[in-house]
């Protein structure tokens, strides 16, 4: 039976675990989605010395029909399109472009209001670590992943405390590495696995950037449990 986390420090603390490999690399860049990647992230940069930001992926859905993915779009501006599926659904370059546009009007807000002044992180030639609370069909990390491969990162791990087995099987081929802690059966879903799983608010993803950044201007200083957000 696979264990339940406390929250998503616990969780991020058990993955930090399994990375060992990765500590204390300068090639290394931990990258969560939010939100409720970050807290998860925080604690896998702060136990590797790797620097943490997010990577915002919003989904472009049909229309009319925006639970099916026609693309994704990442940080940065990075469209990613499935063409079978835009030529199967008939969607017009004029439709395609007013839901890309709406998307990223959005990615923006989100891209604010968690890094504030800092741009973007420089990722080329390094190893990517994308980290998640977890995965249940993966579509968005599936996302995130073709993202950020036109950014050309050396290498990209995809790392979770929990996932469905099948889900972790499937990235193997997309990835050079995925790390899933836990992969229990039956999975149902990400939440199930945690006894505490409030929604991560944005106010949260922007305090723990920041206390990344302070962290690793103080290597020197640990965060307490007092000092988490």
């Amino acid at each position: 039976m696979a264990a339940r986390y406390r929250d998503r420090s616990e969780a991020g603390r058990a993955l930090a675990a399994k990375l060992g490999n990765y500590a204390h690399r300068p090639d290394v860049r931990v990258l969560a989605l939010p939100r409720g990647g970050v807290p998860v992230g925080f604690e896998v940069a702060r136990a590797l010395g790797a620097p943490l930001d997010v990577f915002v992926v919003r989904k472009l859905g049909v229309p009319g029909h925006e639970e099916f993915a026609m693309g994704a779009l990442g940080s940065g501006g990075l469209v990613v399109l499935n063409p079978d599926v835009v030529r199967f659904a008939g969607v017009s370059d004029t439709a395609l472009r007013r839901v890309v546009e709406t998307e990223r009007r959005e990615l923006e807000r989100r891209e604010r209001v968690y890094r504030g002044d800092r741009g973007p992180p420089d990722i080329a030639g390094k190893t990517v670590i994308l980290v998640d609370d977890g995965l249940a069909t993966g579509s968005t990390m599936r996302a995130a992943v073709a993202a950020l491969k036109q950014l050309r990162p050396a290498h990209i791990v995809v790392a979770v405390p929990v996932a469905a087995r099948e889900v972790c099987e499937a990235l193997r081929r997309e990835v050079e590495d995925v790390v899933c802690v836990e992969t229990p059966e039956p999975f149902r879903a990400v939440g199930l696995w945690y006894d505490n799983f409030p929604q991560t608010s944005d106010d949260e993803v922007h305090a723990l950037l920041d206390q990344a950044e302070a962290l690793r201007r103080r290597p020197d200083q640990p965060t307490t449990e007092a000092e988490r957000p």
